[in-house]
């Protein structure tokens, strides 16, 4: 499962989010967070879930501090959405399976 999301990083961000036909949903993480790896479960099982859907990819905070301040990533975990390399939609915070579903239309 978990190789059905994403690594990304400051080299190959904007290019990787903007030649994707399907939406992407990135979540901004760091190691050291907690919320954050309780969320990293959840977001494998949706990768798999969710294929052919929408692309889930994460980006490490600490280690692309450029794309982290490009997007103003003050709180972690902060997920958002991209559609043909725009911002759709962010969302701050970890949730319930359900409910980030939710905030994302994705049922």
């Amino acid at each position: 499962m978990q190789d059905k999301v994403l690594k990304l990083t400051d080299e190959n961000f904007q290019e990787t989010i903007k030649k994707l036909n399907l939406p992407i949903i990135v979540d901004f993480w760091a190691q050291w967070c907690g919320p954050c790896k309780m969320m990293e479960s959840i977001f494998n099982i949706l990768a798999d879930e969710l294929e052919n859907k929408v692309i889930l990819a994460r980006l490490n905070v600490d280690e692309n501090p450029v794309t982290s301040m490009n997007y103003q990533i003050m709180s972690i975990p902060t997920f958002i959405m991209f559609q043909n390399g725009n911002l759709v939609k962010k969302v701050i915070g970890a949730r319930p399976k359900k409910k980030f579903l939710d905030e994302f239309d994705l049922e």
